[in-house]
């Protein structure tokens, strides 16, 4: 029992340091596009301008995103098949965790003489901020949204340069990972 008592406090430091790493991804597109068809892009300059983050975490998002999609056999083009647009949101998640705890004494109890005591209530209460990143991808003839990556999770509010550029990579690399879809024929 006593092991156990011990090794608490390490399983939730790792359950934090883990629920902070984890990005949810999500993603939608159009059945009618043929995304065999798609082999450059060029990124939609008006979409980007309109995101409300710093420039420069836009370059890092759009370096990202040009890395990625050159790993997938993409050719960054002047007259593209596909044009990439992002917008991000964020917000502020409040985490209240009540938690039980036990501390045992001596002193008056419920009763009507001295007695041992135990138990209580103690609450922790952080906050977090929570980004979601948008990937656009719109054919470019017909100006039509045809494929939308999100990813959702913790941002690390670091002044760490390197720490900030990795975390964009890994939100990046989560979102394209759904990209092309698998289409399933309808039987």
């Amino acid at each position: 029992m006593k092991s156990l008592l011990r090794l608490l406090p390490a399983l939730a430091i790792l359950l934090v340091a883990t629920s902070c790493i984890s990005i949810r991804v999500a993603a939608d597109y159009d059945r009618q596009a043929n995304f065999t068809e798609y082999r450059s892009y060029a990124f939609f300059k008006p979409g980007i301008d309109k995101a409300e983050i710093s420039d420069l975490d836009k370059r890092r998002i759009l370096r990202a995103i040009d890395a990625e999609m050159k790993q997938r056999g993409f050719v960054r083009s002047e007259n593209p098949d596909l044009l990439i647009s992002i917008f991000t949101t964020e917000r502020e998640q409040v985490n209240v965790n009540n938690n039980f705890g036990w501390g045992w004494g001596w002193g008056w109890g419920w009763g009507w003489g001295p007695g041992f005591w135990g138990g209580g209530n103690f609450a922790t209460v952080n906050t977090q901020t929570v980004g979601s990143l948008y990937i656009d991808l719109i054919d470019a003839d017909r100006q039509e949204l045809v494929w939308q990556g999100k990813g959702t999770g913790s941002l690390n509010n670091t002044s760490n340069v390197e720490k900030k550029e990795e975390r964009i990579r890994e939100f990046v690399a989560k979102i394209l990972e759904e990209y092309p879809p698998v289409v399933v024929a309808a039987n």
